[in-house]
């Protein structure tokens, strides 16, 4: 009998300790899920939501993403309502492309007149690549570069006037390493060359977004901070908190908020994104 009872004390106390998972050890599980067990190499990155990514770093063929977004920025003049439709793939390993569709559309205040604020637009038609050419699971870094080339397009009240305006031209780099199991950083840097027609004068800015991220631990839940820091005539700093929720597979919302550090025009904004993995 002693011996009866004390066997069902063991199975139950193993039980008990296999249903407690610490945090670490899910966290490992997730990671596991996403590099492990599959070709080629893949490292888990947290990703910023504001600019995102044009595919996962270290993208693996038949992987693809649906994204909408919606914004409000609230300017000294006017308020300005974003909104985004996005589509990216990976046709091929480590090879990502994305086909984006930006609007924006402007309110004016009391004290504004509708013709001092700029038009409602489909701001562009949106092109994109980007290649993983450096993926280590063993140090946790990956690299790509990428491209990105806007068509822009007047407002619609000019369509009839000129409806194809000009060009952005945008090649840029990013790096990114996660340290340890939940703390990940990323750099997304380049140039931006725009051209309109009708100018000679090619402008010029440098774009500059470090992200750091706290990924919660056994899921793809994460509380972070990106910046993004534009160079030229006038220099555009703004911070924006965020963080990202997984409510169902494959279903994902982040929410972010705008904190513009040095803009005279702009105040606080906000911007929800929706993601969705078919």
């Amino acid at each position: 009998m002693k011996n009866q009872i004390a066997a069902t004390l063991l199975l139950l106390s193993s039980t008990y300790a296999l249903a407690q998972v610490d945090p670490a050890r899910a966290d490992s599980l997730y990671i596991l899920e996403v590099e492990d067990g599959q070709s080629p190499d893949k490292v888990l990155h947290a990703e910023p939501l504001y600019i995102d990514l044009i595919r996962d770093l270290g993208a693996r063929k038949g992987e693809r993403e649906w994204n909408l977004g919606f914004g409000l920025a609230d300017n000294t003049s006017h308020d300005k309502y974003e909104a985004l439709v996005e589509y990216e793939w990976a046709p091929i390993d480590r090879l990502g492309l994305e086909v984006e569709i930006p609007f924006s559309f402007h309110s004016p205040l009391s004290e504004s007149s509708i013709d001092s604020i700029p038009g409602n637009k489909m701001e562009s038609l949106k092109v994109a690549t980007q290649w993983s050419f450096y993926v280590n699971e063993r140090i946790s870094t990956s690299m790509a570069l990428g491209y990105i080339h806007e068509f822009e397009l007047s407002d619609f009240r000019s369509y009839s006037e000129q409806f194809y305006t000009g060009n952005l031209y945008n090649p840029f780099l990013v790096i990114a390493k996660r340290w340890g199991t939940s703390f990940h950083t990323m750099i997304y840097t380049g140039p931006r060359f725009s051209q309109h027609f009708g100018q000679s004068d090619l402008h010029f800015s440098y774009e500059f977004h470090p992200s750091f991220h706290y990924m919660i631990p056994g899921t793809s839940n994460f509380l972070g901070l990106e910046s993004n820091m534009y160079f030229a005539d006038e220099n555009h700093i703004t911070l924006r908190p965020q963080m990202r929720l997984e409510i169902a597979h494959g279903f994902k919302v982040g929410i972010i908020a705008g904190i513009p550090v040095n803009r005279k025009e702009e105040r606080f904004s906000t911007f929800l994104r929706l993601i969705w993995e078919p």
